[in-house]
């Protein structure tokens, strides 16, 4: 027994040196497995450093030009996403600004706004923003709201002192219930505490996947699939997989563990579990990433081109079906039970569990359970595997 296992051991151990030379011949494959994921990591994370955009280029039409406008036009610039910075004369030369990208949105205070609040009457305060860019028109709608229902409290206000109500009496009228906001697992309220966290292992996953198949592939491309089989591998699907793959599964192990000290330990993102229970996630992730695309090779039947656009569309699919951008419970039906194939999906899940709510572990059994019954599929293949090694050649 003890003889079997020095010999498949080094058997692996051939495949894996192997597999090394051919990584020093083939820069492009160490580029999308190092140095790509590597740059994504601090791409994303430094472009998201501030954790929400800042002083987004906004717009104001004001007509009225009147203390209590003024007074709008100062809590409207004091609003950390807001850069008030550009007046326009009319409605025309603002609404022109927007079509041409220079601002994201403007306030419109028509003249005599002020006059018909005085009066007792219902001024109209505009605001209008470019939904083409999602995210900061989001923002920007939620300060010039904020803007707008402030400044009719506060008209409010100055009508009820001038009844002679003192400021208790006041604020029991304008806000008789305080609400307090208290966010859980991501207090400060940092964008990129979210989308870093989900979308750098994305799209590490999408290269696992590819490499994978890649990998693999190639043998069928330069024709010695049957060599490394039968002579390296000693006729062993396992054995053939594991050689090749080992390499890989190392460096993407390595990748993950460094993306989380990085992101926990020199960004400081919140990590309520502990730096370990994510390590090993991560192996968990990368091994049922790598699961995946060989799932896929299995099933074109040693294909490169087929498997390998196939694993692209999945990893591509994945950003939606994960959840962080769209909520999955917001999905239909059959998608939300599809859902549980992908692998970034597994992942979302676990990590929110973990990292940033530090529930016990067996509150996350499901997709940990659907990770490892990933990691296992590749098993009903292996005589298909076999098959296409003997039988099937490489199709350009």
């Amino acid at each position: 027994m003890l003889s079997y296992v020095k010999r498949q051991g080094k058997r692996i151990w051939m495949l894996t040196v192997r597999e090394l030379r051919i990584f020093i011949r083939r820069p492009l494959l160490v580029f999308c497995m190092l140095i790509a994921p590597i740059f994504c990591a601090i791409f994303f994370s430094t472009m998201m450093s501030e954790g929400l955009p800042q002083k987004l280029p906004t717009g104001l039409v004001d007509e009225d030009n009147t203390s209590t406008t003024r007074q709008i036009v100062r809590i409207l610039g004091s609003m950390k996403t807001t850069d008030l910075s550009r007046r326009y004369p009319t409605f025309e030369a603002a609404k022109e600004a927007v079509l041409h990208g220079e601002i994201y949105a403007f306030m419109y205070i028509p003249k005599g706004t002020t006059q018909a609040a005085i009066s007792s009457k219902q001024p109209q305060i505009s605001f209008y923003t470019n939904d083409a860019y999602f995210l900061p028109a989001s923002l920007l709608m939620k300060d010039l709201r904020t803007t707008s229902e402030m400044t009719g409290l506060a008209i409010t206000r100055e009508t009820l002192r001038a009844k002679g109500l003192t400021d208790k009496q006041i604020m029991g009228v304008l806000q008789p219930i305080v609400i307090e906001s208290h966010p859980i697992s991501n207090s400060t309220l940092n964008y990129s505490v979210l989308l870093t966290n989900c979308i750098v292992p994305g799209i590490v996953i999408l290269m696992i996947m590819l490499t994978t198949t890649y990998a693999i592939g190639m043998e069928w491309k330069k024709g010695t699939q049957k060599f490394v089989y039968h002579d390296m591998a000693g006729g062993s699907v396992p054995i053939f997989i594991t050689g090749k793959l080992l390499p890989q599964t190392v460096l993407y192990v390595l990748q993950f563990w460094m993306m989380y000290v990085y992101l926990y330990k020199v960004l400081c993102f919140p990590c309520q579990s502990g730096l370990f229970p994510m390590m090993c996630i991560g192996v968990l992730t990368v091994l049922a990433a790598q699961a995946f695309g060989l799932v896929m090779f299995g099933i074109f039947a040693g294909q490169m081109r087929m498997s390998m656009s196939a694993s692209a569309l999945v990893g591509v699919l994945s950003i939606s079906m994960a959840g962080f951008s769209y909520p999955t419970t917001a999905m239909s039906p059959l998608l939300i039970k599809l859902s549980w194939i992908f692998p970034l999906r597994d992942y979302f899940l676990i990590y929110s569990n973990q990292a940033l709510n530090g529930y016990p572990i067996e509150y996350a059994w499901q997709p940990i359970l659907a990770l490892l019954i990933m990691m296992v599929v590749p098993l009903l293949f292996i005589k298909r595997y076999a098959y296409a090694i003997n039988h099937i050649d490489y199709v350009p």
